[in-house]
Formats: structure tokens, sequence, C-alpha cells
């Protein structure tokens, strides 16, 4: 059961996610528009798009949040293999399970160390160009 709803919720979102599918919806609400005057834009007509909107967004809304469950824990494997697997460090596997506290002072630590990094390539691309320029000042003399 669960093998065929996993697959019957990529195929929908996969469709649905569609130019053609797009294109189908715009059909459907021009035609509900056009179709006013005829019924003279009674409570019924208004009834019918609102009602049929309703219905398939809290479909969709299930259909996508199992999409996105799945394709997440896929990406957060692949990501925690990736560490496992190189140098980087073992503590950030499975951090998605971290509190938001927790979370923020480990994104923070993070952005410390990009910058250092930073700082530090900076400096050194500094020091090439002045030691470039120096060769290029001795060569030329």
């Amino acid at each position: 059961m669960e093998r065929l709803f996993d697959s019957f919720a990529n195929t929908v979102a996969r469709w649905t996610g569609s130019p053609p599918a797009f294109l189908i919806c715009v059909v459907v609400v021009v035609a509900w528009a056009a179709a006013g005057p005829f019924f003279g834009f009674s409570e019924t007509w208004q009834l019918v798009i609102n009602t049929g909107t309703t219905i398939v967004t809290f479909l969709m809304v299930f259909l996508i949040q199992n999409t996105q469950n799945r394709d997440s824990v896929a990406l957060q494997t692949k990501i925690d293999e990736l560490i496992r697997t190189s140098d980087a460090q073992d503590e950030f596997i499975g951090i998605e399970k971290l509190t938001d506290k927790e979370l923020i002072a480990l994104h923070a630590r993070c952005e410390a160390a990009a910058k250092q990094s930073q700082a530090a390539l900076k400096k050194m691309q500094t020091e090439r160009q002045r030691r470039g320029h120096d060769i290029e000042g001795a060569q030329s003399e």
C-alpha cells in the first residue's frame, strides 16, 4: 500500500507541476469565468469553483507533503553519506534533528569559520598580487 501511494504521489506531483496541468487549470478558470453571465453569477456558480479548488487544494497538500518529505529524507541521506566519506566534520550528520537553538548556534559557528576562510583567502590573494607586482617590477629593472 505504501509503495502504491508513493508511486501515485510522485506521479501526481510530477504531472501537476507540469505546463500542461497549469494550462488545463487556466482553461478551467477561464471557462468558469465565461460561464458566469450564463448562470447570472449566481451563488451556485461561485460555489462550483470554490468547492472544486478547495477539494483539489486539500488533497494536493497531502501529496505535496509526502513528496517533499521523501525528497528531504533522500537528500539528507545523500548529504550524510558525503559527510561520512569526506574530511568534513561528522558532527554535521543528522543535524536536521537538532533544536532550532542548536541549529542557530551551529550556523553561527559555520558562518564564523567561513568568514575566517574568506579573510585568509583574501589575505593570500593580496600577498600573491603584491609578490607578483614585486616580481614584475624586479624583472623590468
